[in-house]
């Protein structure tokens, strides 16, 4: 299917719920561009809608009414979790020196995930958003990203948006991933038609005429995607609640993205991604490093990858990111970081 435009009214709640006086939005001015384009940074995400998600929702898409341009574009990093970041050193030194370039959202299954012993300098200090129990695969994993572009669409200077989990490591520094991702003519959605029970065997005929089998695709959970891509996800009141109904055991709610970007989205797309997994061996889950794994060569090899094409020309340069690493890999990446990834 060719590009098609993208026109924010067929994706715009129809009008606001119901608010009560205590949740009535904050003004505009304070929570997206004030004068000179300038959004201030949040002290905190953490806000009294854990309860009220479609106000959250339509909040969101409302930011879309400011001007477009913005002084200082921002990459959102938006972490889904099972709980703490262990390799959180790693990516804090990924970030230090460039405030304002960046802003920072944690989702975690966790429910008694508690922030105390973070360093207030730290940029993952109070960024947790208001979170629920996620189960892989189902549809609370959609809600979770959702929750997470939500909140990152609140704050107008955000421009890409990443979804990375606990395990994933940056493979470049900041300015390499940040000139990479706000230069991009494309987003990165891995997408793929996939025959058998694993792809197109998934499809629940229940969601036709909307969506066909011809439409149904495969892809990694993994994204990152622009503005435009992030506002329809979670405005889009046609594809998801089709998934949310229909789209359970068997079915596997991470064919949602590639299946909407894949209609709607099509020409904008570079569909690949851009973190690195190794699914050369069988089952369900990707291999997992664990420290004896992390060595130079793996490294290289990870941040030269051929066959690729960036802003319509031949790259090398094909992943930013990489997973999974646990929690054993932390000194070996730390160690790694100065001379290789460059941070």
């Amino acid at each position: 299917m060719g590009n098609v435009s993208f026109s924010p009214q067929l994706f715009r709640l129809s009008s606001p719920p119901s608010l009560s006086p205590q949740l009535q939005p904050t003004p505009p001015e304070k929570i997206v561009l004030v004068k000179e384009t300038v959004v201030p940074e949040p002290e905190k995400v953490m806000h009294n809608m854990t309860e009220e998600e479609e106000e959250l929702m339509w909040r969101a898409t409302k930011v879309q009414e400011t001007p477009s341009t913005v002084k200082r574009k921002k990459v959102a990093f938006m972490f889904l979790t099972r709980g703490k970041l262990p390799l959180a050193k790693l990516w804090e030194r990924f970030f230090n020196g460039h405030h304002g370039l960046f802003s920072v959202y944690i989702h975690t299954g966790d429910l008694s995930y508690v922030d105390d012993d973070i360093p207030e300098t730290s940029p993952f200090f109070r960024r947790r958003i208001p979170s629920k129990e996620v189960e892989w695969g189902m549809v609370s994993m959609l809600d979770a990203e959702r929750r997470l572009l939500a909140n990152a669409l609140l704050d107008a200077a955000n421009q890409r948006f990443v979804l990375l989990s606990e395990a994933d490591i940056p493979l470049f520094n900041f300015s390499t991933i940040y000139s990479y991702l706000i230069n991009s003519q494309h987003s990165f959605v891995d997408l793929y038609d996939l025959p058998g029970p694993a792809g197109r065997g998934r499809y629940n005929r229940r969601m036709s005429p909307v969506i066909t089998r011809s439409k149904w695709r495969k892809g990694s959970q993994w994204f990152e995607i622009d503005r435009e891509i992030a506002l329809a996800v979670v405005s889009d009141n046609t594809y998801f609640p089709l998934f949310k109904k229909h789209c359970r055991w068997g079915c596997y709610a991470e064919h949602y993205l590639p299946t909407f970007v894949h209609v709607m989205f099509s020409g904008k797309n570079a569909n690949r991604s851009l973190t690195w997994t190794d699914w050369s061996r069988r089952g369900p889950h990707p291999r997992k490093y664990t420290r004896r794994s992390v060595r130079a060569e793996l490294l290289m090899k990870l941040r030269n990858k051929e066959g690729c094409v960036y802003n319509r020309k031949e790259s090398n340069k094909c992943y930013l990111f990489a997973r999974k690493f646990d929690d054993s890999c932390i000194d070996m990446l730390i160690h790694f970081a100065g001379r290789i990834m460059g941070f």
